[in-house]
């Protein structure tokens, strides 16, 4: 077993709005795919992708939704500076792409998740229910009620990624806007985890008997964050790693320098537990980058990937 991160790079160039691969054999010392070069190129709609997931279908398919989203090209053309507008005018559509190998992936898609009452889509993440053998896309958007200022989350639900349920509402907190979701299941239970905007501001974590809710705050999470400096950490995606302790990865964004950000580990016995404090080991990527999802992958996979990114060198 090994692992995949799916994700952008902390830059300010188009090139890194881009699908890039870093891998893993202990989740915690990782290495670039492709020279450290974009896996995938968007070439559709805001020609830009952040934010992206990955999931492995039931089918043996690998799953790319991204945010539609360039704030190289878009800010200072389209949006003009301005992430309100961004917010109202910004993309409905997630970016999508499949393989069957990690290695050669479908031409890149648009398929559009939200609908008139809603803004831009951000930050998308999937999870499969097993209870209806479907899969739920969850994501970020600003509701025209609130004069697309308050996020909330929102879910579809999806057989094939290629026909999607009308947007639902699944979670949205009362005083502030809430982004960045992730959705884990334990023991038959599923926990989310999103970033909230104030009161406080950082990530917090919620619990259900269902995916889709009602969800509740889980109060030992709150405990154990409290240490932490708001407003400086975002996009969390967990995993379980070899020991059995649940592993929550987040996107730390408030250092003062680009090759400052990156992830930071914390670790848990279990998500029921709430309980997640800094691990202790040590977390090291290559370059500067930014939200994404870590997925487990074969041993065969990683080597493939590795080799990938010794014969492009090599050549």
């Amino acid at each position: 077993m090994a692992y995949l991160f799916v994700h952008f790079k902390e830059k300010n160039t188009p090139d890194g709005e881009q699908v890039y691969f870093g891998i893993s054999r202990d989740g915690f010392i990782w290495q670039a795919v492709n020279n450290s070069q974009p896996m995938l190129w968007s070439y559709f709609g805001d020609k830009g992708v952040r934010d992206m997931t990955i999931t492995r279908t039931t089918a043996g398919k690998y799953v790319i939704l991204a945010t539609d989203l360039s704030l190289s090209y878009g800010m200072k053309g389209r949006y003009q500076g301005s992430w309100q507008r961004i917010k109202e005018l910004g993309s409905q559509q997630l970016v999508k792409w499949e393989s069957r190998d990690l290695m050669i992936w479908s031409m890149q898609e648009m398929k559009t998740v939200a609908d008139g009452d809603l803004g831009c889509v951000w930050a998308p993440d999937i999870i499969y229910d097993r209870k209806r053998k479907d899969y739920v896309v969850h994501w970020s958007a600003p509701s025209a009620a609130s004069w697309y200022m308050k996020m909330g989350i929102y879910y579809n639900r999806t057989k094939d990624f290629k026909r999607f349920s009308k947007p639902q509402l699944l979670y949205e907190k009362t005083d502030t806007s809430v982004i960045d979701s992730a959705i884990y299941e334990e023991d038959g239970k599923y926990y989310l985890f999103v970033k909230s905007d104030s009161n406080p501001e950082t990530i917090i974590l919620l619990t259900a008997a269902e995916i889709t809710g009602p969800y509740e705050r889980v109060q030992a999470f709150d405990e154990c964050m409290a240490h932490l400096e708001q407003g400086q950490y975002e996009a969390p995606t967990v995993i379980k790693l070899k020991d059995g302790r649940w592993y929550l990865f987040l996107d730390y964004y408030g250092a003062k320098t680009a090759e400052g950000h990156g992830y930071v580990p914390f670790v848990a016995d279990s998500l029921a537990s709430g309980r997640f404090e800094p691990c202790k080991e040590a977390f090291s990527f290559p370059y500067g980058f930014k939200h994404g999802t870590i997925i487990e992958i074969a041993e065969e996979e990683y080597e493939r990937l590795a080799a990938y990114g010794a014969e492009v060198s090599a050549s």
